[in-house]
């Protein structure tokens, strides 16, 4: 069996990537949708790989040499391997397979296609700090007619802090993402925007007010208005501050993050 092994391992990592990506929408827990084709194809490659490694270890146990020797020639035979000898390895010999502990290899394969991770939460948003500089500070384009606008996350944030025309004064918006806290006992509306996958995430959020706080991590939809609280491109203008008239409990979207 252990002559399989890089077969298998190549097989459930393969089927573990087609599992997020073809046959489900998970793969939009870690990159974004433009790179599905991609994970498609390398699944599939890799299952490719896998046959044709499982194709090349038979062929091999079929062209396994057979043991010639006389049977009454049994002067060594009390002898373990040596070093130097096939199989030896001083005492901890591994076969064609490779050595046993290769196998633990199997467990991260096994964890993606059994138990996908979920995507991230209020632990990685909380993690970046606030950094905002005084820069980029401009008038943005009127917002559409109607309210309440939908805006995300990232959208409502830039105009907030570094619109000088006050785009968003008087303009009921409606913001959707998960719930984070800190130690002041403030609640946000927080979304993750990538540029490329979960590894680049940056943090896009609003402070609630007016509402009581649902359960870290639960996804929301709130509707209210801005609340000037700095001039813009300024520290006192970050995080930007939404006066709650609604705050509405929705399930989690199949694309958890923003694009930057």
């Amino acid at each position: 069996m252990r002559r399989y092994g890089p077969a298998v391992l190549l097989a459930l990592v393969g089927a573990a990537v087609l599992r997020v990506s073809l046959f489900s929408e998970l793969y939009l827990r870690y990159v974004q949708q433009g790179l599905r084709p991609y994970l498609v194809v390398s699944g599939a490659g890799l299952l490719a790989l896998a046959a044709a490694a499982g194709v090349l270890a038979r062929g091999a146990d079929g062209r396994r040499p057979q043991d010639r020797s006389d049977p009454s020639d049994r002067s060594d035979r009390s002898e373990p391997p040596g070093d130097g000898e096939p199989g030896g390895h001083g005492g901890h010999g591994h076969g064609p397979g490779g050595p046993r502990v290769a196998w633990l290899l199997a467990l991260p394969a096994l964890a993606l296609l059994l138990f996908p991770p979920p995507a991230l939460g209020s632990y990685s948003a909380e993690r970046e700090a606030a950094r905002r500089a005084a820069q980029g500070v401009g008038s943005f384009p009127a917002l559409p007619a109607g309210d309440p606008v939908d805006l995300t996350l990232g959208e409502f944030g830039s105009r907030a802090v570094y619109d000088s025309s006050r785009s968003l004064r008087g303009r009921t918006v409606r913001l959707t993402g998960f719930v984070t806290r800190d130690g002041d006992g403030a609640w946000y509306v927080t979304r993750l925007l990538v540029s490329c996958c979960a590894a680049d995430a940056t943090t896009a959020k609003a402070e609630v007010r007016g509402a009581d706080a649902p359960a870290v991590d639960t996804w929301v939809t709130v509707t209210g208005t801005w609340r000037p609280t700095g001039e813009p491109g300024s520290d006192a203008a970050w995080p930007p501050v939404l006066d709650a008239s609604s705050v509405r409990r929705v399930a989690q979207p199949d694309s958890p993050y923003e694009t930057r």
